[in-house]
């Protein structure tokens, strides 16, 4: 379940407050807010985290931190966000997103330039400004909002790569300084633009008037006190940024940032009610080159990549090489580490299938700073959960939006680790989180291991190092297997793709007008069956609207159309009577008509041997006959007995030499006569004749003819 949707939960400090105290909590009524159900409120985030555990959903969301830290209080709450939690402003608003990457900015003497990443944010912000206006929205509703408050969403990626280009390790305070001075000299700098932009246009229209589309006030305060409160609260946060003196420069560049921007926005407003997000930039962030996405370490060193199309590629990290060099490895020993990660899928020493030790080479005070998100298949470290907490708290404080991040989990977490990690985020003021627990989700875009889904079988590649390896993988195979066959009796449905070609065809019988559209599979065979009878609502019309229903089910699981052509075909009820079909010159049913012009259509040679038409042999045919006649010394009146004859010999397959008989294709050969003659099974009406005794009585009209003695057996 929930394979594929993000399902979150959204709670207020004063629930979490209860939920750590053990106190109960009242669940209201969304018509008057009066209190609903009273729930222990320890037990209720018990089973969030239940959740979680069990199948990755549902993440949480942290209300009153939201609240606080919103632009447009004026306007109304933030009630909800997109699916992946970074976007938070009002309802029916929209946000354009961009990404920098991080690693574009470092120097070649290892410098980050912060005077182009300046640069870069704000030509990002206008453009992303100019396309506000030129962008096409889903509904007059977001059209609207997205003019009068021109939120806008401004991220990075590739951090995690940026903070291994300088030794340092994911978790570690030189990182979290890197990451809160970078995100907050980007927001800082973007608002200064917004500002900039607001001096020579005007702020956003919500800024002095906060109303909007669809928000049912008809007096609202306007959004500059709020405005002007969350960019204090964004100006206050550098405080907090921790101390590195490696990057000591670029908290004092966040400050000058945030000080402008302040008094820029004090004087003429600002353009955009947001400015950042931190996006995932999960495809993106591989068409721009980076090895990390969004603010996410990298989930291993070597990764594999399941393909669309069947079989997979190898992604190695192509930072470790500027780290070594950062920690001072020479040539030699950067390439045999290198060598041992490409073989080894990690940079972790491994035991070789005689109990000995491969070393990578690598100082053990050095392997911190390679810890990813995933344990590798053959190494053992990996990021503990409190490492994503503490980044994302660097980051939340410098951010408009919130942050599209996975804190990672292994395996063998349990529920309680997942509350207690809920709780901590909460703790350290973020505004969401979500979690995944390693093997919670069927499938992921990035594996730390070859699978047998890619083409190869885990495990037995790797059997001397686990001798139970290879039986336990066979017993798999056989249980596989068994659950195979167990399906072989079981009948399978071939749906119908959701675009499809079809075909209509109009019919009228004794003044009942209707319609057949019959759904085609890719090589032109029925699928699907509609019936439409002009007087909707009428008892004729639900019949054949089942008859269709069943048809279809019918078809989809590989009924033989002719099948059911034998069963439906001649079925006698009224309404009954002439057609305008020329193939089809009377029906004795509405279900008579469909079940025959079915055949008609995709049963090869059923109509020539069924069409009225049949006995009407042009010229020179009947001058053969004429001929036959006067030869065999038989009356000329005996023509139509003759061209009688002829179709039944065609009905009954005896022209075997006629290239033109049933199932024919022309050219002498067969295409399939077999399916003619089962589909003509209801063609005998199952009479014997009053003069001749013959069983070979077959319908003409509503009456029956022996095609023996060719007498009528009269109307039935």
């Amino acid at each position: 379940m929930y394979q594929n949707e993000n399902v979150s939960v959204r709670v207020s400090d004063e629930f979490m407050e209860a939920a750590q105290e053990g106190h109960e909590w009242w669940t209201r009524r969304v018509t008057d807010g009066q209190p609903c159900e009273k729930k222990d409120a320890r037990s209720l985030l018990h089973k969030i985290a239940e959740g979680t555990w069990v199948c990755g959903d549902p993440g949480m969301q942290f209300d009153t931190t939201i609240h606080k830290w919103h632009t447009c209080k004026g306007t109304d709450r933030q009630n909800s966000t997109n699916p992946c939690s970074e976007y938070l402003f009002l309802d029916n608003t929209a946000c354009n997103l961009a990404s920098l990457n991080l690693m574009k900015f470092k120097t070649p003497d290892g410098d980050f330039d912060v005077e182009r990443f300046k640069a870069a944010v704000r030509i990002f912000i206008t453009a992303q400004e100019i396309i506000v206006d030129n962008a096409s929205y889903p509904v007059k509703e977001i059209a609207e909002n997205s003019h009068i408050f021109r939120t806008l969403g401004l991220g990075y990626a590739n951090l995690g790569s940026l903070i291994m280009s300088y030794g340092y390790g994911y978790d570690s305070v030189e990182g979290r300084a890197l990451c809160g001075a970078i995100t907050s000299i980007m927001t800082g700098e973007a608002y200064e633009q917004s500002a900039r932009m607001a001096q020579a246009l005007g702020p956003f229209p919500g800024y002095h008037d906060a109303r909007a589309s669809g928000v049912a006030k008809p007096v609202a305060k306007d959004n500059v006190a709020s405005m002007l409160e969350v960019i204090e609260l964004h100006r206050c946060s550098v405080r907090e940024i921790s101390d590195a003196k490696e990057f000591a420069h670029l908290k004092e560049e966040a400050a000058k940032v945030w000080d402008s921007a302040a008094e820029l926005g004090k004087r003429y407003g600002y353009r955009n009610a947001q400015v950042t997000v931190l996006a995932p930039t999960g495809t993106i962030s591989f068409l721009m080159d980076c090895d990390t996405t969004g603010i996410e370490p990298d989930i291993a060193l070597v990764k594999y990549k399941l393909l669309a199309g069947g079989g997979m590629f190898k992604i190695v990290n192509q930072t470790v090489k500027p780290a070594l060099e950062k920690l001072g490895y020479n040539a030699e020993e950067i390439e045999r580490i290198i060598a041992h990660i490409d073989a080894f899928d990690t940079i972790e020493d491994v035991t070789d299938t005689d109990g000995s030790t491969i070393s990578s080479g690598l100082k053990p005070e050095h392997l911190s700073i390679f810890d990813c998100a995933f344990k590798p298949f053959k190494g053992e470290r990996s990021l503990n959960y409190m490492a994503h907490l503490r980044m994302m708290a660097a980051a939340q404080p410098f951010l408009s939006g919130a942050i599209s991040k996975t804190v990672n989990m292994p395996e063998a977490a349990t529920v309680d680790d997942i509350m207690s990690t809920y709780v901590e985020g909460w703790r350290l003021g973020l505004k969401s989180i979500a979690i995944y627990r390693d093997g919670s989700k069927r499938s992921a875009p990035l594996n730390t291991r070859k699978t047998k889904d890619m083409g190869t079988v885990a495990g037995i590649g790797d059997a001397g190092t686990d001798a139970d390896a290879l039986p336990k993988r066979i017993l798999e195979l056989e249980q596989e297997l068994a659950t195979l066959r167990s399906q072989l009796n079981q009948p399978v449905r071939h749906r119908m793709p959701d675009t499809r070609h079809s075909m209509t065809h109009r019919f009228e019988i004794a003044g009942h007008e209707g319609y057949i559209t019959v759904g085609l599979y890719e090589d032109g065979q029925p699928g699907e069956l509609f019936i439409t009878m002009s007087k909707e609502g009428s008892t004729i019309g639900g019949l054949m609207d089942t008859v269709g229903t069943l048809t279809s089910i019918a078809l989809q699981y590989g009924v033989p159309l002719e099948s059911l052509v034998k069963k439906f075909a001649y079925q006698r009820f009224e309404p009954s009577g002439f057609t305008k079909n020329p193939d089809i010159r009377h029906a004795t049913s509405i279900t008579d008509y469909v079940f025959r012009w079915l055949a008609c259509q995709f049963i090869k040679g059923y109509k020539e041997a069924t069409s009225p038409n049949r006995a009407q042999p042009d010229l020179p045919l009947k001058e053969i006959v004429e001929i036959e006649n006067k030869a065999l010394n038989r009356p000329v009146t005996d023509l139509a007995r003759t061209g009688d004859k002829q179709v039944i010999d065609v009905i009954t397959n005896k022209s075997a030499d006629d290239p033109a008989a049933v199932g024919g294709n022309g050219n002498g050969t067969s295409n399939s006569p077999d399916r003619v003659t089962v589909a003509l099974g209801s063609i005998f009406m199952g009479i014997t004749c009053s003069v001749c005794g013959s069983d070979k009585v077959i319908r003409a009209g509503a009456c029956g003819v022996c095609i023996e003695c060719g007498t009528s057996q009269g109307c039935s």
